[in-house]
């Protein structure tokens, strides 16, 4: 079977579902061709993206306003390729307010091509109506989270649940985790991990709070040591952020390193840690992959702040929590992002073996919950597009 595909996605958590989408369609198609947005992973399958996908990467409300005019323009340059193209899916991930825009341009003007959005809007938290807003653009959408085919469904698009791709992430072996200890000198030292976002608009909103609430933290464990993974797109704004931090930060700087290198130091470090702090997002599932127990914080402008917190529909935006129905990760959100609650929080994982077991088991729940043990959530979202495609 030969296949065009069209493909965008606008940060690193999609960049890595867009991959392993990207690997499933290849093994399952004899004849595929890419062309879109994405970033280094992407790219490793074989996409050429058309500008680097960091642009993209921008969340807040008052934080989009300032690049509006530049990505608008990269909307129309999208859909005027898709467009000239005449692929044979368009494939949009996550990033709604740029991908869904693209997508509505698109299928204004081919209204016969296939349309699949990659991660179902989270509507069961807040904004319910964009469901309905999203159907007038996309045909089938992949859900990451069980229960969300149900309220796709109902506003008139196709959905299938393909699991979430950190069920299948590879886990660092015990040796792994013993040379990434020597490497950077932290042998029986507690280690925490940080990690303040991967947008530059989170890291610098995110400093301070996580910075003090380590201040706090260390005081108590004057041996703890800090380690920050993070992304390309936002390095040198984590090493600026950590310059005054407590702990001695290591900072997991992928840049200028070998994908493979860099990837084994973060499995190794996310391995090795015994508690993590942590804004809150995809990231709460990789630390459950390896049981680490985690404090979840996070925070953004007042205008953001006051327009979702009328919005928001449910008490707890952990994904552990949610998958699980449990409400065991503690988190900081907003006006609770403050750093004596954050640190009182983790010193509690620290202090409290019981605490780290109880998140261990809910963290093992929400691995079953998500898929882990079956297909790969990659092939599942390949199939789940290609059986689309042959049904329409």
């Amino acid at each position: 079977m030969s296949l065009k595909v069209w493909i965008i996605a606008g940060e690193p958590s999609g960049d890595r579902l867009g991959a392993a989408l990207m690997a499933g369609l290849k093994t399952l198609a004899t004849d595929v061709r890419f062309e879109g947005v994405g970033g280094a992973e992407m790219s490793a399958q074989g996409l050429q993206s058309r500008f680097p996908m960091e642009e993209l990467s921008i969340m807040g409300l008052t934080e989009v306003l300032p690049r509006l005019p530049g990505l608008l323009s990269r909307v129309k340059e999208c859909a005027d390729a898709v467009v000239q193209t005449a692929p044979d899916v368009l494939i949009t991930i996550d990033s709604p307010d740029f991908c869904l825009r693209v997508a509505s341009k698109v299928k204004s003007r081919l209204p016969g091509l296939k349309t699949v959005h990659y991660v179902a809007p989270s509507v069961w938290a807040w904004r319910e109506h964009r469901a309905e807003k999203m159907a007038r653009s996309i045909d089938h959408v992949l859900a990451l989270l069980p229960f969300e085919p149900p309220y796709m469904e109902r506003a008139g698009m196709t959905c299938d649940f393909v699991g979430h791709p950190v069920t299948t992430e590879p886990l660092a072996t015990p040796t792994e985790v013993a040379a990434f200890r020597d490497a950077y000198g932290v042998e029986n030292a507690p280690l925490m991990l940080v990690l303040p976002g991967s947008r530059r608009s989170e890291v610098t909103r995110l400093a301070t709070p996580f910075g003090e609430a380590l201040r706090r933290v260390c005081a108590k464990h004057p041996d703890l040591r800090v380690v920050v993974p993070t992304v390309a797109g936002v390095a040198s704004a984590v090493q600026d952020a950590v310059r005054n931090w407590p702990g001695s930060p290591i900072v997991l700087d992928p840049r200028d390193v070998p994908r493979d290198i860099a990837a084994r130091d973060k499995r190794a470090a996310f391995a090795a840690a015994d508690t993590a702090l942590a804004a809150s997002g995809t990231v709460s599932l990789e630390l459950a992959a390896t049981k680490t127990a985690m404090v979840i914080a996070y925070d953004m402008n007042w205008i953001s702040r006051q327009i979702i917190a009328r919005k928001l529909k449910i008490d707890t935006v952990t994904l552990v929590n949610l998958v699980t129905e449990s409400r065991v990760i503690p988190e900081f959100l907003g006006a609770e992002c403050q750093p004596k609650a954050i640190a009182d929080a983790l010193l509690t994982l620290i202090d409290d073996p019981q605490a780290r077991k109880t998140q261990a088991e809910m963290a093992e729940l929400a691995m079953k919950r998500l898929g882990r043990g079956g297909e790969a959530p990659g092939l599942r979202a390949a199939r789940s597009v290609l059986n689309q495609i042959s049904a329409f």
